[in-house]
């Protein structure tokens, strides 16, 4: 359910990590109510964008609005959810354990429990402790605890590595159903092949945004079969223009 609104507005943001610029005047918007996808190699920079995004970067110039607020704002506690490539969820915790921690922190009611373990799927381990998970099913925890109280935006770094094809597959819907109520989504992901579930795309490389527009029109303008085919000709084409 997208609109003209926009949620995140990003202009000439740099990061720069140690001695090395790590983004290179990064600029975008994404709009209210839609799964945008942050795509490209491992290393590109997507990690960075999105802690800078979500207001945990340190060294950034520039600027990140969020919610029409400056990233990182007080004010934009709970409003966000943040999920990392890293289980942030305790592993001496259960699954509802660590929900009900997070439900308090965040003093969501603790009925929400309940809809985001069924949300992510994990109804049938909500009593084990998260360090005998599978990876999968600690990532699909981190996602739970980052669905409680239902932000207005959820910024998820590469939430589907490891899953099942299903699994995937599931989760993606259950991006498209949070869309459609109104949220707003930047997926980041290094498998082209999630190109095509998303309403938009952000294409990166090297610390730099090669492309931000529809999949099928970046397919067209690229006269690629393919999102790998069309990033690898975005590529050369860059290569080409310097």
């Amino acid at each position: 359910m997208m609109n003209n609104a926009v949620a995140v507005s990003c202009r000439d943001v740099v990061v720069v990590r140690g001695d090395r610029e790590v983004l290179h005047g990064v600029g975008f918007d994404l709009k209210a109510g839609s799964v945008t996808g942050l795509l490209g190699p491992s290393g590109c920079g997507k990690t960075t964008l999105i802690r800078s995004i979500a207001g945990l970067q340190a060294k950034v110039t520039g600027t990140v609005q969020v919610l029409g607020l400056p990233a990182g704002a007080p004010k934009l506690r709970g409003r966000i959810g943040y999920v990392t490539q890293e289980p942030s969820v305790y592993g001496d915790l259960t699954v509802t354990e660590n929900l009900r921690f997070f439900a308090a922190v965040l003093g969501v009611a603790a009925a929400d429990i309940d809809r985001v373990i069924d949300a992510v799927d994990l109804r049938s381990h909500a009593d084990a402790r998260v360090d005998r998970l599978s990876g999968g099913q600690q990532s699909r925890a981190s996602l739970a605890a980052a669905l409680l109280g239902e932000p207005e935006l959820l910024v998820l770094d590469e939430p589907t590595v490891g899953l099942d094809p299903v699994l995937r597959r599931d989760l993606w819907e259950l991006f498209h159903r949070l869309a459609d109520g109104g949220a707003t989504l930047l997926v980041s992901s290094h498998v082209m092949d999630e190109a095509a579930r998303c309403d938009r795309l952000l294409l990166m490389r090297d610390g730099e945004l090669l492309a931000d527009d529809t999949p099928r029109a970046l397919l067209e303008s690229a006269g690629a079969d393919d999102m790998e085919q069309a990033f690898l000709t975005l590529i050369d084409r860059k290569a080409a223009a310097r």
